[in-house]
């Protein structure tokens, strides 16, 4: 029987998962990160991306989060998102256009261009788009 730790994944807006866990896969801001019972205390910064939840009985599940904070402690794991979504509710030709939008806008920059704004659109958008396809090379189709 596998070890497991509950863990916790809240945005802004609201819970989005709650239960116990085998493991936790986070983009860290020094790479991803994987949490596994008796993993030591940790608090670090989250990019955007995707979070895979390996639940208690081996079922996989992700996540999407556009940045935040992940907190080890010995028998919990929380995600404290500004965003975060299942990966069921993203929207795939949404993120693409704002993909296409803020690589638009730092194309055509202009006096009123907000050049951080537009790097952190393109950013987000670039990682739903990662997370969409890590969910397809799951389930082994290529769309």
């Amino acid at each position: 029987m596998a070890m497991t730790v509950h863990c916790d994944i809240v945005s802004a807006e609201q819970e989005i998962f709650s239960g116990l866990v085998e493991m936790v896969v986070a983009p860290g801001i020094e790479g991803p990160l994987g949490v596994i019972y008796g993993h030591s205390p940790l608090l670090t910064e989250l990019e955007p991306g995707p979070i895979r939840v390996k639940k208690h009985g081996g079922e996989e599940e992700i996540y999407y989060v556009s940045g935040g904070y992940l907190e080890v402690q010995p028998y919990h794991v929380t995600v404290l998102a500004d965003t975060a979504l299942r990966a069921g509710d993203m929207d795939e030709a949404a993120a693409l256009q704002a993909q296409e939008d803020a690589k638009k806008a730092l194309a055509n920059q202009s006096s009123e261009f907000d050049y951080s704004r537009a790097a952190i659109q393109l950013a987000e958008a670039s990682a739903q788009l990662r997370t969409l396809q890590s969910i397809r090379k799951k389930l082994g189709s290529n769309k």
